[in-house]
């Protein structure tokens, strides 16, 4: 399963019971639209640093890191091509 599927997965369990992953589409903005709010936000970078076992530092606590599924996976390769005295 690819990363942007385990997103989808997550986030459509967690946030959006009623829409199935295959039909989110990577791009909605997922705070705007009320999908996710400050809290789900929290819970949501909380899963990321556990499921894919990356430190989401204070840096890189801007909410359009975690926009869109599409962010998050932009913002999992940019922390994964990111030397480890980066990260």
């Amino acid at each position: 399963m690819t990363n942007t599927n385990i997103i989808k997965q997550f986030v459509t369990e967690e946030f959006a019971p009623d829409v199935k992953a295959s039909d989110l589409d990577v791009e909605l903005d997922l705070l705007s639209s009320g999908v996710i709010d400050s809290l789900g936000l929290l819970k949501m970078i909380a899963w990321i640093e556990t499921t894919f076992d990356v430190a989401v530092d204070d840096a890189a606590l801007d909410p359009d890191n975690f926009r869109s599924v599409a962010a998050i996976e932009g913002f999992l390769e940019r922390v994964a091509a990111a030397p480890a005295e980066a990260v």
